[in-house]
């Protein structure tokens, strides 16, 4: 067998497995999903084979609007909190001595080591009235079921996909290059606006990536959280295709979701290659 043939044989036996696993699972699935968008919905729910463009002129009905304006306020709330939360939290991480950044890592990730589900309801617990922290203020607010819930548990899901990306890109500072900025006079804020935060700009825009993506389209934490009150594109799209059954329409959200995802990646691959 010639190198050439034997290369292709090599990458045919280690991409093969993962190729055919994302076509049948992802790509079968978003081709399905982009031909419904064009036909209509049955009678009792299901498909009919008729072309139309409805669905995509529903998309711009001011009640759907504004379940796409809630859901980009809360999955932009709940990256700005992230952000704010995990850049410190990252960077102390990155100047911890070697065996606590191990320590405080798996910290980190230690919640995906619980059932996602479990994990939301605890919250119920912790934010219901007579739960944990109004008995600690010893007060009766109303914490559960509203917007402030909603981001609290996407914020609490979410926080490690921002902290990871962040302390990645921190940790490969090279150090010299704050010190020199030290040596030439600059304060420890200025170093961190002209040194610190620019080189870490990929990191920072793949951590919010990672966390408005899934918030944007998640719709269990306002189910639970939110109690059902709160419309996001999420619990829309469920709806459509297991209540409404309205298969058609459901797949034109999606479409839509994923089209937003892939302006962002455009977005994040620019700033990366920025930095």
């Amino acid at each position: 067998m010639s190198p050439r043939w034997g290369r292709r044989l090599g990458a045919f036996v280690f991409l093969g497995p993962g190729v055919a696993y994302l076509a049948v699972l992802l790509l079968v699935p978003l081709a399905l999903i982009l031909s419904y968008t064009v036909f209509r919905r049955g009678r009792f729910g299901g498909i009919v084979y008729e072309f139309t463009t409805e669905n995509f002129s529903r998309l711009f009905d001011p009640l759907y609007l504004d379940v796409v304006l809630t859901s980009i306020k809360l999955a932009t709330l709940t990256t700005v909190f992230a952000l704010l939360l995990g850049y410190p939290t990252a960077y102390l991480i990155a100047r911890l001595p070697r065996t606590w950044k191990t320590v405080a890592l798996v910290a980190i990730v230690l919640p995906f080591w619980t059932n996602f589900i479990i994990r939301v309801y605890a919250w119920t617990i912790l934010l219901s009235g007579p739960g944990l922290i109004n008995s600690a203020l010893g007060t009766q607010m109303e914490l559960l079921y509203n917007h402030g819930a909603i981001v609290t548990g996407l914020l609490y899901s979410y926080l490690p996909l921002m902290v990871l990306p962040l302390y990645a890109a921190i940790e490969k500072l090279d150090p010299q290059l704050r010190e020199a900025s030290a040596n030439l006079g600059a304060s420890a804020f200025t170093t961190f606006r002209r040194v610190t935060l620019p080189l870490t700009l990929p990191g920072v825009a793949t951590g919010c990536l990672f966390v408005f993506v899934p918030s944007f389209g998640n719709f269990v934490i306002p189910e639970i959280l939110g109690g059902g009150r709160t419309a996001t594109v999420g619990t829309l799209i469920r709806a459509e295709f297991l209540k409404s059954r309205d298969w058609p329409f459901g797949s034109t959200l999606a479409l839509a979701v994923i089209l937003v995802l892939i302006v962002l990646l455009v977005i994040q691959s620019w700033v990366s290659r920025r930095g």
